[in-house]
C-alpha cells in the first residue's frame, strides 16, 4: 500500500473522496486521511461518513474537511513495542501512524497485523535438506511448495503479521532461488538482506555475519517450519521476565507401554501402569538479546544449542514459551506430506 493513495487534501470534495476510495485495494477498510497544506492530518473519512453526509443534506460539493472525523485514533511512530489489543477490541480496522509533525507515514491494518514488535529477524535457509532428496536436488528445501507458496514464505508472512519489517535470510545451498524469489522484500513492504555462508556455520553462526542489528532483541528461526507460533507471546514473556533468551517449545509425548516402578534401592515403593510423559522440546524459534550475538565466536561453526549451553552454564536466564497452536518441522518426506495435508485444512477454514 502506497501511503499517498490514502491521503486527500482538505479542500477536495466528497466526490473526489469517493473516487479515491474506489481505487483503494488490499486494505481491510476503505479510508482516507485528510491533510492540510503542510501535510498535517486533520481527520479521517470513510464511505460511511460520506453516506451520512449526503443523507443529511444531499450535497456533494462539500469539502472533505467539513465532514471528516477529527476525533480519530492514531499512534506516533516509534521503535518500541506497540500493543494492538486495545484497538482490536474496538471497531477499528486501520490504525494510522504519524510522525511528530502529525503527518501520515504508515498504517497498521488490524485485520492483518497481530502486533508491532521491535525485532529484526534472521531466517536460517542455507541447509541442504538431504533427507528430502530427490525433491531438494534442484530446489532448496525452504522453496518447496506448500499450499500454493514456498515453505519459507509462510514464515516470512507470519513475521510480517507481527510487524517485523527487517529480515535477514542466511543462504548457502541453491540460495539464489530464494534471493530471486523475494528480491529486496519491497513487494511485501519489508526489507530483506541476504547473508551468504561460504562454509556451513551452524544454526546460529550466520548471526555473526551481520554487521549490526538495530533492535535490542533479535528473532532467529528455522525456515523449514509450518507453525502459527505467537511471536508476541514470546517477546512479552522475555521482557516481563527480563530473560536473556526465550525459546519456543513444542510438547513431545512419550508413552511407556509397560508399568514403571518407583524404587528405593531394590524395593518397589509404587508403580504407574503405562504412564505418559510430556517434555518441552526445542521448536526452532528464538528471541535473544543482541548483546549475546556480540559475544559469539565469529565466522565459525556455532549452533544455537551451543549458545544455550553457554548461557545456562554462565548463569544466564533462558526461558521457554510453549506453542499453543500447530507446529510441523519439515525435515523428512513424511513431515512434508503431513504439512501438505495440514495446509489444506488451514486454507479450508
Amino acid at each position: 500500500m502506497i501511503i499517498k493513495k490514502l491521503l486527500i487534501n482538505y479542500n477536495e470534495t466528497i466526490v473526489d473522496a469517493l473516487n479515491k476510495l474506489n481505487e483503494l485495494k488490499g486494505i481491510s477498510r476503505l479510508i482516507l486521511f485528510v491533510q492540510d497544506r503542510e501535510g498535517k492530518i486533520l481527520g479521517s473519512i470513510t464511505d460511511g461518513d460520506i453516506r451520512r453526509s449526503i443523507a443529511m443534506d444531499q450535497r456533494v460539493d462539500k469539502s472533505v474537511e467539513q465532514i471528516c472525523n477529527t476525533d480519530f485514533l492514531y499512534e506516533y511512530s516509534s521503535d518500541d513495542y506497540l500493543f494492538l489489543g486495545k484497538y482490536k477490541n474496538k471497531d477499528i480496522k486501520i490504525l494510522p501512524i504519524l510522525n511528530k509533525s502529525h503527518q501520515l507515514i504508515d498504517i497498521i491494518d488490524l485485520d492483518k497485523v497481530n502486533a508491532k514488535l521491535p525485532l529484526e529477524c534472521m531466517v536460517m535457509a542455507g541447509g541442504r535438506g538431504k533427507r528430502l532428496s530427490p525433491l531438494t536436488d534442484t530446489v532448496p528445501k525452504p522453496m518447496l511448495p506448500l499450499g500454493g507458496k514456498p515453505i519459507i514464505e509462510h514464515n516470512i508472512d507470519r513475521l510480517i503479521n507481527f510487524g517485523i519489517k527487517k529480515i535477514y535470510i542466511s543462504l548457502k545451498y541453491l540460495g539464489n532461488q530464494i534471493q530471486e524469489y523475494f528480491g529486496d522484500g519491497s513487494d511485501k513492504g519489508i526489507s530483506i538482506e541476504y547473508i551468504w555462508e561460504d562454509e556451513p556455520l551452524g544454526t546460529a553462526g550466520a548471526l555473526g555475519l551481520v554487521d549490526h542489528f538495530n533492535t535490542d532483541h533479535v528473532l532467529l528461526m528455522n525456515s523449514d517450519l509450518l507453525t502459527n507460533v505467537d511471536f508476541e507471546s514470546m517477546y512479552t514473556k522475555l521482557i516481563k521476565e527480563n530473560a536473556d533468551m526465550v525459546v519456543a517449545s513444542t510438547e513431545y509425548k512419550v508413552d511407556v507401554p509397560y508399568a514403571v516402578f518407583e524404587t528405593e534401592e531394590n524395593k518397589v515403593k509404587a508403580f504407574k501402569e503405562k504412564p505418559s510423559y510430556i517434555y518441552h522440546s526445542n521448536a526452532g524459534v528464538y528471541i535473544l538479546k543482541r548483546e549475546l550475538i556480540q559475544k559469539m565466536p565469529k565466522k565459525c561453526f556455532y549452533d544455537i544449542t551451543d549458545l544455550m549451553d553457554d548461557l545456562v552454564e554462565k548463569g544466564g536466564e533462558l526461558i521457554y514459551d510453549p506453542i499453543m497452536g500447530y507446529w510441523i518441522d519439515i525435515g523428512k518426506p513424511i513431515d512434508y506430506k503431513q504439512a501438505q495435508e495440514f495446509i489444506k485444512h488451514i486454507e479450508a477454514n
